[in-house]
C-alpha cells in the first residue's frame, strides 16, 4: 500500500474508533499520538512523493494527527460521562444515610458551663486570662506571705530556668488582673485550668480547673456573700440544699470560711464521702482582705468584696459519681461517650 492510500486508511480508521472502556482509549492514543505512532513513518515517505505533492502530504499528515487529537479528546469525554452514569446508577438512593458519631462534651465542661450560667444570671461575667504568671499575680499581690508554703518547688511548678515565672496555682490570678484593670464596682468569675505540684491519686492530680468568684463594690458585707452561695447551692444541687459556713483561713480573705452542703446520711456511700457528718466541703470563700484590694489599687476604706472557689473536678465527681479524679485526663473513649445524653 502506498504512502497516500495508507494516510486515508488511517484517517478512516480515526473516524470509525469506538473504544469501549479506558484501556481500549488508551489503546488509540498510543497507535495514533504516541511517541511512536504509526503517523511517524509517513514523514520518511515523503522524498517518495512527486515534487509537486509533496507539501499537499505532509499537510495531510498534520491534519490527521490534529484529526486524532480532536478525536481522542471527545472519545474521552464520553468515556468518563458514560462511566459517571454507571456510578449514579448504582447508587441506592433509598438506602439511610451512614449515621453520624456525634461526640459530647467533657463532664468537666459540662460541670463548668453550668456554673458559669448560674452566676451569669446573677451578673457576673467571665473573666480569663493567661496559664503562665508571676509571683505577684499568683501570691504577693493575694496577700501570700514571702514564707508560706504554698510558693515552695514542693507545691507550686516554677518554670526552668526563669525561677520568676509559675504556672497558676489558683485562678485568683485573674482576679488580680481584673482588679488591676477595672474600678469597682467589679463582678466576675474566673474558669480555668490550674497546675499544682502533688502527687496524681485517685482524690488529687497535679492539673485541674477551678472557678472562682469576685464581686467588689461599695458596702459588700458577709451576708452578700452568704446569700449568693445559697442561690448557687440550691440551683446546683436543688431547691432544698442546705448549706452552713465553718470559719477557715486564707491569705487573700479575711474573714474566711469553708463552705459546706448536706449531703445527707442515707447510703453507705453518703457516710463514706461525707466521713459520717452528712456534711460535703464544695467551696472555700470569704471577705477579700483590705491588703489585696490596697495591693490592686483599691480603695480599702471605700469599696468592700467577697470571693470564693472551688474545684470543678470535685463537683463532677460528686454530681456523676466518678470514683477517681484521673478519668478526667485519660481521654478514655469508654468514659467519656457516657456523657452524649448528658444536658445540664
Amino acid at each position: 500500500m502506498d504512502a497516500i492510500a495508507q494516510l486515508k486508511a488511517y484517517k478512516l480508521e480515526i473516524d470509525q474508533a469506538e473504544p469501549a472502556s479506558t484501556d481500549e482509549l488508551e489503546q488509540f492514543r498510543i497507535r495514533f499520538l504516541g511517541s511512536k505512532n504509526v503517523l511517524k513513518p509517513l514523514f520518511s515517505e515523503i522524498k517518495n512523493i512527486p515534487a509537486d505533492q509533496r507539501r499537499e502530504f505532509g499537510q495531510q499528515i498534520n491534519a490527521i494527527k490534529l484529526l486524532a487529537e480532536e478525536r481522542y479528546d471527545n472519545l474521552q469525554s464520553q468515556l468518563n460521562a458514560a462511566n459517571q452514569d454507571v456510578r449514579n446508577n448504582q447508587m441506592d438512593l433509598s438506602r439511610p444515610g451512614y449515621p453520624m458519631h456525634l461526640g459530647s462534651r467533657h463532664p468537666v465542661n459540662l460541670v463548668m458551663n453550668k456554673i458559669i450560667d448560674i452566676f451569669s444570671r446573677i451578673g457576673f461575667s467571665v473573666a480569663v486570662n493567661r496559664e503562665i504568671e508571676d509571683e505577684w499575680h499568683n501570691f504577693t499581690a493575694l496577700n501570700t506571705p514571702e514564707n508560706h508554703p504554698a510558693r515552695d518547688m514542693t507545691d507550686t511548678y516554677y518554670i526552668k530556668n526563669d525561677w520568676t515565672h509559675i504556672l497558676r496555682s489558683q485562678t485568683s490570678t485573674v482576679q488580680v488582673h481584673v482588679m488591676e484593670e477595672q474600678k469597682p464596682p467589679i463582678r466576675v468569675i474566673s474558669p480555668g485550668r490550674v497546675y499544682r505540684n502533688e502527687t496524681v491519686s485517685a482524690r488529687s492530680h497535679c492539673q485541674f480547673h477551678q472557678v472562682e468568684g469576685l464581686y467588689i463594690d461599695e458596702n459588700v458585707s458577709f451576708v452578700d456573700l452568704k446569700e449568693t452561695l445559697l442561690y448557687f447551692a440550691r440551683e446546683m444541687y436543688g431547691e432544698d440544699t442546705r448549706i452552713r459556713l465553718r470559719p477557715s483561713y486564707f491569705p487573700f480573705t479575711e474573714p474566711s470560711a469553708e463552705m459546706d452542703v448536706y449531703w445527707g446520711l442515707e447510703t453507705e456511700v453518703d457516710h463514706r464521702i461525707t466521713k459520717g457528718t452528712g456534711w460535703l466541703e464544695i467551696m472555700g470563700c470569704g471577705m477579700v482582705d483590705p491588703n489585696v484590694l490596697e495591693n490592686c489599687g483599691i480603695d480599702p476604706n471605700r469599696y468592700s468584696g467577697f470571693a470564693f472557689g472551688m474545684g470543678i473536678e470535685r463537683q463532677a465527681m460528686r454530681m456523676f459519681g466518678i470514683h477517681d479524679i484521673r478519668m478526667f485526663f485519660e481521654n478514655d473513649m469508654r468514659f467519656l461517650q457516657q456523657f452524649k445524653s448528658v444536658a445540664l
